[in-house]
C-alpha cells in the first residue's frame, strides 16, 4: 500500500534553514516520482519540486529556485527537502505526494493520488 509521511517541520527565524523528510512506504522512487507541495491559509496548494530516479529534480515554483533543493536516500524510500535562507513568505503546510508516474509530470495538485499528512512550517522572528 502507498504511503508517504512527512516529518522535520517547525519554527524558523528568516534566513534560516530547516530540512524536511517524507518516507515513503509500498513504493520507491525507482517507481513513482515524488512531489513537494506547500499551501498556506487562503493559498491554493502550490507544487514546489519533484525529484524522479531517473530524471532527477524539476523545480515547479520560482520563488524557490537556488534556496531549495530536493534528494533522496540511498535506498529511494525517503525523500528530502533542503530549505536555506527561509523567508516569511515560505511559511505554509509542506506535503510530500505522488500521482503515480515514473517520472514529474507536473500535474495540478487534484491530480495526485497519495498525500501525507503535511507539517507545519513557520518562518518568523
Amino acid at each position: 500500500q502507498v504511503q508517504l509521511a512527512e516529518s522535520g517541520g517547525g519554527l524558523v527565524q528568516p534566513g534560516g534553514s530547516l530540512r524536511l523528510s517524507c518516507a515513503a512506504s509500498g513504493f520507491t522512487l525507482d517507481y513513482y516520482a515524488i512531489t513537494w507541495f506547500r499551501q498556506a491559509p487562503g493559498n491554493e496548494r502550490e507544487g514546489i519540486l519533484c525529484i524522479s530516479s531517473k530524471y532527477g529534480t524539476t523545480t515547479l515554483a520560482d520563488s524557490v529556485k537556488g534556496r531549495f533543493t530536493a534528494t533522496a536516500d540511498n535506498a529511494k524510500t525517503t525523500v528530502y527537502l533542503q530549505m536555506n535562507n527561509l523567508k516569511p513568505e515560505d511559511t505554509a503546510v509542506y506535503y510530500c505526494a505522488t500521482d503515480l508516474y515514473y517520472h514529474c509530470s507536473g500535474s495540478p495538485f487534484n491530480e495526485y493520488d497519495y498525500w501525507g499528512q503535511g507539517t507545519q512550517v513557520t518562518v518568523s522572528s
